[in-house]
């Protein structure tokens, strides 16, 4: 199978590395081209113009299930136009105590051709194998909702 990376780069911009003294703020790069400034959450003292690891795994998963359902999609023959994404990842605490991402709500719409259309049922259960089938989603097993308007 693949294996698929990226490079992080931080570097210390004080004089002393001390608690809550020293900024998080780090570049990731992607196929060393793409970088992105990454920072902690705003709650934990990221800066909320950058992204934060949260919003990452959101954005990880939201990419993921919209290819693995356009992908169903074009094999079922639907004319998809347009697809639209709202991910939210929640921060609280896991049965353990410990503080994660406790759940990623997706609320996925999509659009057709004019002409076409599907009826909720059919779209719900379109949207849930595309859920069973996105490799982020197995990995985060139990913590993804998936909300269709």
């Amino acid at each position: 199978m693949s294996d698929l990376s990226i490079d992080l780069h931080w570097h210390r911009d004080v004089p002393a590395f001390e608690p809550g003294k020293y900024s998080a703020e780090h570049i990731v790069r992607y196929n060393n081209s793409y970088a992105v400034q990454a920072d902690a959450a705003p709650d934990w003292g990221g800066k909320p113009e950058n992204t934060n690891p949260e919003q990452a795994l959101a954005s990880a998963l939201s990419s993921c299930h919209m290819m693995t359902f356009l992908a169903l999609a074009a094999k079922a023959k639907w004319p998809v136009a347009s697809y639209h994404d709202h991910a939210v990842a929640h921060l609280g605490k896991n049965p353990k105590g410990q503080m994660s991402v406790t759940r990623i709500d997706l609320h996925p719409v999509v659009r057709f051709d004019t002409g076409f259309s599907i009826d909720h049922k059919t779209l719900e259960e379109m949207q849930d194998r595309a859920h069973r089938y996105c490799f982020i989603a197995n990995t985060l097993a139990d913590s993804v909702v998936i909300n269709i308007l």
